[in-house]
């Protein structure tokens, strides 16, 4: 069930809707398109909960007709028709790993374990430089207690370019969530997302790494009445308040 927002004024955008936690079903159907982190940003869900729920590792593989447990319990990882065929050939083709395949990769990973460090903080200080995603008014702010209010609105013009705000992963490229019209999410590390939102034009796809400021859509009004870009970020699944992060203008 989604929960919507309704203004005053006849003219004001369309809201961006999420599912009401209290509301959430029990299960969900995987739909072409959909990845573990759409459907876990569509619920307020974290990721990294609804794989463990689901018993889905790295690098979280999913398939339509499959269900998945919302909620934790017993139910998890339940496959239906073509998506369990899909999934058992998909188990069979996995091959055997060898002992020794094993110990050089540990050995690897011990003798890169420094440098991985290095790395790790290094991408963790970017962080702490959020930048703006677009040039614009901010017409609507972040609101805890409303649903429609999960981010900020930025107006703007058709076409206008919109910015990675930190550097990271597209975990979800396309137009599969009600009312974000064509979306972006970025996974910056384990803890930060980020959600780009009514664009009329997506220029990254999933798996794509991108840098800060890097261009990754065009401004458009997709799911909302006018040109403009909603922007989220969300700390371990939940929805932050954007001005929190981003310099002052």
């Amino acid at each position: 069930m989604l929960l919507l927002l309704s203004g005053c004024s006849t003219h004001s955008p369309a809201p961006i809707t999420e599912r009401n936690i209290t509301l959430t079903p029990r299960l969900h159907k995987v739909h072409k398109g959909e990845t573990v982190y759409s459907i876990a940003w569509m619920y307020g869900l974290d990721y990294r909960s609804l794989a463990k729920w689901n018993r889905i590792v790295r690098p979280y593989p999913i398939y339509p007709g499959q269900l998945l447990s919302l909620k934790p319990g017993r139910r998890s990882a339940i496959h239906t028709g073509k998506a369990l065929r899909r999934a058992k050939r998909t188990t069979a083709r996995r091959k055997p790993v060898k002992k020794k395949t094993i110990r050089k990769v540990h050995s690897k990973n011990r003798q890169n374990k420094a440098g991985k460090k290095a790395v790790r903080k290094k991408v963790q200080y970017k962080l702490k430089r959020w930048v703006w995603p677009t040039k614009g008014k901010v017409f609507r702010t972040f609101s805890r207690k409303d649903s429609g209010k999960k981010g900020i609105a930025i107006s703007g013009r058709m076409g206008q370019s919109i910015l990675a705000s930190a550097p990271g992963r597209v975990v979800y490229s396309g137009e599969g969530l009600l009312r974000y019209g064509k979306l972006i999410i970025i996974k910056h590390n384990s803890t930060y997302l980020s959600a780009y939102a009514h664009n009329s034009r997506l220029l990254v796809k999933e798996g794509q790494r991108v840098r800060q400021w890097q261009k990754i859509a065009e401004m458009g009004r997709s799911g909302t009445d006018r040109p403009m870009l909603h922007f989220e970020i969300r700390k371990n699944g939940k929805p932050v308040n954007p001005l929190y992060f981003l310099p002052k203008r």
